[in-house]
């Protein structure tokens, strides 16, 4: 570039020309991730207490002067990927006030499924997730016990967990000691004659409840009037269980789900969604400043209404965010090759720091707000390590998060839980794997294909239930919003000072120059 010649610098871009052609621009800051920045604490009143914290936001877009039509309760989504966002997420995520988005790389049977059985889930009953056929034998239901930790497991004819009712298994039914391993589950069953069941069409919960505590039971199987199992009602969760303040359902107290969705086969699996049930849907692709999902946005909004909630993504800058804007989404998913099991930087060398393009979309929004009277939602999606990272991110400007890695390591993620070296992992895998092959993600418009590999397959250290975790990252953003003097994410990003920070400076923030404890064994 010897002939290279600088001509213009307008704000952060510097434009080059050379012999009267137009070349690239440059960045002149380079683009930062949430871990170069700390929040500088400000002034907290005697009101500014954990407990008053609102974290509600907007989920879709709203015009001034009106209430954002969905809202919810948390700032977090699931990601739309296979090793993360099932039915068992959603379900467990809403009853937390947050949203997970099915993942769209399966069957749109399997898919509307899914999202059938999160809006016809009653709260309280539980599907049977540790099953058995009466010919199994001890030492394979000992087996299924410590793969799941379930000491009640139901006997059906066909081992499903909507096969007929045959017999409840409970650790009062063997002992370990006294038997050989080989012994047929039949034949050491409580049998169906023996049990106490309900109608699964006319019991309500609080009938359940009455039940169990009648008859003095740990649990009350719910079954149709063919024998076959639908439910099953826990004492444990009726004494451990409180109401949920913050769960997040819809006019008829349904649970909220959204669903992800490509810019291939939408006219067929859109309609499919809605009918099963869908509240909101995510285009979900590696790239959305394209013509693509601007086709597929007006095809939705002009097929099934502008009621029909449509996000997209994912983009890094301003002008990004405006063409999608421009095409009708109702939120922005920004952020490309921030996720721990992506590699698109490393593969195709497109991307842009977490934190940076966070900053920089937020502020399009902002101008767009001003500009046009309508706020289109900003969802930061990747780059979050630690906790504080999402504090961070909605410091911002982002208006809720969209977790993948988060969310992997829990219970209710899809994906097994494995015991390697004496230490229990959950498997996690991109999308863009070779095995999730989710080619429609990555789609360009070209072979029905995936070409390259743009995500990884993985593991990740369990954590143990949603619910403990997400309560513990909640505490965490509630009182870090209070030493911000913020009571809400809106006076939070109005309020927040936010400090880059030098690598000596992030070294100095975790403990050094101590030994700590658990080091040594045996303390």
């Amino acid at each position: 570039m010897q002939d290279l010649n600088l001509i213009c610098r307008i704000d952060t871009k510097t434009f080059y020309f050379t012999g009267g052609i137009e070349l690239a621009f440059y960045y002149q800051e380079p683009s930062h991730t949430f871990g170069e920045y700390l929040l500088v604490p400000g002034y907290s009143s005697v009101d500014c207490i954990p407990k008053n914290v609102d974290l509600s936001t907007p989920l879709v877009r709203f015009r001034r002067g009106e209430d954002c039509k969905f809202v919810i309760n948390i700032p977090m989504t699931s990601a739309i990927m296979q090793s993360v966002s099932n039915d068992t997420m959603a379900i467990a995520l809403a009853k937390e006030g947050g949203i997970s988005f099915i993942f769209g790389s399966q069957s749109i049977k399997n898919q509307a499924a899914m999202v059938a059985r999160v809006k016809n889930y009653k709260s309280g009953f539980v599907s049977s997730d540790s099953n058995l056929k009466p010919t199994n034998t001890l030492r394979e239901m000992l087996q299924l016990l410590e793969e799941t930790g379930h000491s009640t497991m139901a006997v059906t004819d066909d081992g499903k967990p909507t096969g007929k009712l045959l017999g409840i298994v409970t650790s009062r039914d063997y002992r370990i000691t006294r038997m050989t391993g080989d012994e047929l589950v039949q034949n050491f069953m409580t049998p169906f004659e023996k049990l106490i069941c309900a109608d699964a069409d006319t019991t309500t919960l609080p009938m359940a409840n009455d039940l169990i505590w009648e008859h003095k039971l740990n649990m009350l199987p719910l079954i149709d009037k063919k024998q076959r199992l639908r439910y099953m009602v826990f004492r444990k969760d009726y004494t451990d269980n409180k109401i949920n303040p913050l769960e997040l359902i819809d006019r008829r107290k349904r649970y909220v789900v959204g669903a992800g969705i490509n810019t291939r086969d939408y006219a067929e699996r859109v309609p499919a969604l809605l009918k099963a049930g869908a509240d909101v849907l995510c285009i979900d692709s590696s790239e959305g400043f394209s013509e693509w999902q601007k086709i597929t946005l007006e095809y939705i909004h002009k097929n099934f209404g502008e009621d029909v909630k449509v996000g997209a993504g994912n983009v890094v800058d301003a002008e990004g965010f405006r063409f999608l804007a421009d095409a009708g989404a109702d939120f922005v998913k920004v952020g490309i090759g921030g996720g721990s099991i992506c590699i698109t930087r490393e593969t195709k060398g497109i991307g842009r720091g977490q934190a940076t393009a966070v900053i920089d979309v937020c502020k399009a929004r902002d101008e767009y707000f001003k500009e046009k009277g309508v706020y289109i939602p900003v969802c930061s999606d990747g780059g979050i390590v630690h906790d504080y990272h999402m504090t961070l991110a909605l410091a911002m400007g982002a208006d809720f998060l969209m977790l993948g890695r988060y969310f992997s390591r829990f219970d209710e993620s899809p994906t097994d839980k494995i015991r390697i070296n004496g230490t229990y992992y959950k498997e996690y895998w991109g999308e863009g794997s070779n095995r999730a092959r989710n080619w429609q993600r990555y789609d360009l418009g070209g072979d029905k294909k995936l070409s390259f590999e743009e995500g990884v397959d993985s593991y990740v250290p369990y954590a143990g239930s949603l619910k403990d975790n997400v309560e513990s990252t909640l505490a965490k953003i509630r009182s870090t919003m209070c030493n911000c003097g913020a009571l809400s994410l809106a006076e939070l990003r109005d309020k927040a000072k936010i400090t880059l920070v030098s690598s000596v400076s992030i070294v100095e923030g975790g403990s050094h120059d101590v030994i700590l404890r658990d080091k040594f064994s045996g303390n």
